[in-house]
């Protein structure tokens, strides 16, 4: 019954795949700074710096993430050393913890 879900589960990402999704992930918060540079000044002026932090924290993860495929610790869960799983990092492929571990830490 479950056994396609436990199989997809131990799957793990390649190295050149975590990589393509960290770029994707790069190229789009890029592409968010940049707009936000061009928007200029309106109403929404107090939002844009907490969007800027907010990004820029984001591309610090992905850059950690990068040093985590180089080293091969990418996709191992640092609060608890198990693997994160697949369908997780597919979804947030900078993510440094699984669900559970993440939970604790916020």
């Amino acid at each position: 019954m479950n056994a396609p879900r436990t199989e997809a589960r131990t799957a793990r990402l390649t190295a050149h795949e975590a990589r393509q999704r960290l770029e994707h992930e790069r190229t789009t918060r890029l592409t968010q700074l940049k707009a936000i540079d061009e928007a200029g000044p309106d109403e929404a002026e107090q939002l844009m710096p907490a969007q800027r932090d907010t990004i820029e924290r984001v591309l610090k993860e992905i850059d950690a993430a990068f040093a985590r495929v180089q080293d091969r610790s990418y996709g191992v869960c640092q609060g608890c050393s198990t693997r994160i799983p697949v369908e997780r990092l597919e979804i947030l492929p900078y993510t440094r913890f699984c669900v559970p571990c993440r939970r604790n830490t916020a």
